[in-house]
């Protein structure tokens, strides 16, 4: 912009301005910098420019071309946070259409919203908290989230555009996640989690053309379709509920109101993952987004994922249905959990992001809920056919499961482990059978079951981190594990055939050489700091010796000790 181009913005009419303001949407549509300014002060001139014309009534034919500019110049950080003062973010926010409650109050007759000045001034406002600490503290105490709510209750309205509402949620998604101490707030003075709640009801009874209360995603005979539209107004609100519902402490200490709410919160979520999109990517961002807020959701509310099973209701595909209750989006967490493994990238980084938080749903759920830990275990540890093959190797969701209980990634590992061993009612014969003692020993090395026996959760009543297992069991064992059943090394976890015996021949003498030879071998071993001999002490956790012919002493305490509840059950 030049000499001329300011001139114009200062001193010409409606007409030249607009063309002026034209030409740069024009030439600077996909920049992102813009280094011409900073010289001479120009920045903050043209900033000042703008901001006149909007904050002038009489120019209002101008007014979202002054926006389209401030949208494209604040890409820029370049001293956005000396430029962002109160009264120009509240100038933004007035053509945004969000104003205080007393203000709205006085709106509420107001003909003809100009909705193309509205959705560009929400524009400048997402990209100016984003690139702007300054902003960010002015958008905490101001009436930013107080002007959504109040416009949040005005969704009903038809003819309010979609892409407003989109970008009122991803504004209210910058301000929870960047200002956290505006949470509180939106949360109990706003009521803000019950409107958003009412905005994912509200895009179900869209989506479904239903306007009665009752509502539900399998209702009919089909599922709800969601338009790419709709998918992603859902997932800005399930955002910014992620932020409000997030916590760092005990998520099962809640009060009844708020149980309450998560429960509906819940029951809406269950819906949401059995929508059908256009697209398989809208389909897999709408789950993820789904599982992210379900894993800051307290567990004991995950009943509502498993509604039900009403005798004259649809009937459900084979195998969905336990202990009465549909299992359908149980099915859709399991197989998202499947995509996530099959897509995810060999980066060990990337692991905790990618499968963290339905690890974390899953094993949350299968802890507390008996029946979706049933029918997790029927499709993740189904009974064993195949034991030529060691766990870890295939491709069926225990092998790839079961790769991971060895990755570097110590939080994907234990969440695995976890998932595995509370589907096997933490028991750990039952582990090993599974998973095979080598990858499943950092588990019990880490809760003292080196020895065998059970979790101690397993016996004790429900709560965080523990769980109560129905003594109820059958054998389930297969034909095919039965016949090899003896065969099996516990160590790699399949079959191993027979092996000559390395000392056939050997004189007793030659035996005891051979020993010997290797117990000095290993005591060089440990000596040189290569190796640290370690044996099970009594807590059934590993601890160091001091020498290596400590390892055979006490000998038959060291093997592990089935119990009586090593049986296998469901």
């Amino acid at each position: 912009m030049d000499d001329r181009d300011f001139l114009c913005l200062e001193t010409g009419n409606i007409n030249e301005v607009t063309e002026v303001l034209k030409r740069f949407i024009d030439k600077h549509n996909q920049t992102f910098t813009f280094t011409e300014l900073n010289d001479d002060g120009k920045r903050r001139r043209l900033w000042t420019l703008l901001i006149k014309h909007l904050e002038n009534s009489d120019d209002a034919p101008c007014h979202k071309y002054c926006l389209a500019c401030i949208r494209i110049l604040s890409r820029d950080k370049t001293d956005l946070n000396e430029l962002v003062c109160e009264n120009w973010l509240g100038t933004l926010l007035r053509l945004a259409g969000l104003v205080s409650q007393e203000e709205a109050l006085t709106r509420i007759n107001q003909l003809n919203p100009d909705y193309e000045v509205i959705l560009e001034a929400l524009k400048c406002l997402c990209n100016i908290i984003f690139n702007s600490t300054t902003a960010q503290v002015l958008s905490s105490v101001n009436h930013s989230v107080e002007g959504i709510v109040m416009r949040l209750r005005t969704y009903r309205d038809p003819d309010l555009p979609a892409d407003i509402k989109f970008f009122d949620m991803k504004m209210l998604f910058l301000i929870t996640a960047l200002c956290a101490e505006v949470r509180p707030r939106l949360k109990e003075e706003l009521h803000g989690l019950t409107y958003l709640i009412e905005t994912l009801d509200l895009i179900l009874k869209e989506a479904s053309g239903e306007d009665h209360e009752e509502r539900g995603a399998t209702c009919g005979d089909m599922p709800i379709l969601l338009s790419d539209e709709l998918v992603g107004l859902a997932c800005e609100v399930l955002k910014v509920l992620f932020n409000l519902t997030v916590k760092s402490g005990d998520r099962s200490l809640v009060d009844e109101e708020e149980e309450a709410h998560f429960l509906r919160l819940v029951s809406i979520l269950h819906d949401l993952l059995l929508c059908e999109t256009y697209s398989k990517e809208k389909q897999y961002e709408l789950q993820n987004h789904t599982v992210n807020l379900l894993m800051s959701i307290p567990s004991n509310c995950y009943e509502e994922l498993m509604t039900p099973v009403q005798k004259d209701a649809r009937e459900l595909p084979k195998g969905l249905e336990m202990e009465g209750r549909s299992m359908e989006a149980i099915a859709v967490l399991l197989q998202f959990l499947e995509q996530r493994l099959d897509n995810m990238s060999q980066g060990v980084r990337s692991q905790s992001e990618v499968l963290s938080p339905v690890l974390t749903v899953l094993v949350e759920g299968s802890r507390s809920h008996r029946a979706m830990r049933k029918f997790l275990r029927a499709h993740v540890l189904p009974p064993l056919t195949e034991v030529m093959t060691r766990p870890e190797e295939g491709n069926t969701i225990r092998n790839k499961l079961c790769r991971l209980l060895t990755t570097p990634n110590t939080q994907v590992r234990d969440l695995v482990a976890d998932f595995l061993f509370v589907l096997c009612k933490e028991n750990v014969m039952r582990m090993i059978k599974y998973t095979g003692y080598g990858n499943a020993a950092g588990l019990f090395a880490n809760r003292g079951l080196l020895l065998g026996g059970s979790s101690s959760g397993s016996r004790s009543g429900s709560g965080s981190g523990t769980a109560h297992y129905s003594s109820d069991s059958e054998d389930s064992d297969t034909e095919e594990y039965r016949e090899y059943r003896d065969k099996i090394n516990p160590v790699t976890g399949c079959y191993e055939p027979p092996k000559p015996n390395p000392t056939a021949g050997m004189t007793e003498e030659q035996k005891e050489y051979e020993a010997m030879q290797l117990v000095s071998m290993m005591d060089k071993l440990s000596r040189d700091g290569i190796v640290h001999p370690c044996r099970v002490g009594e807590d059934g956790r590993p601890e160091p010796v001091e020498h290596v012919l400590q390892l055979i002493e006490d000998l038959p305490h060291q093997q592990i000790k089935p119990n009586l509840d090593d049986t296998d059950s469901n």
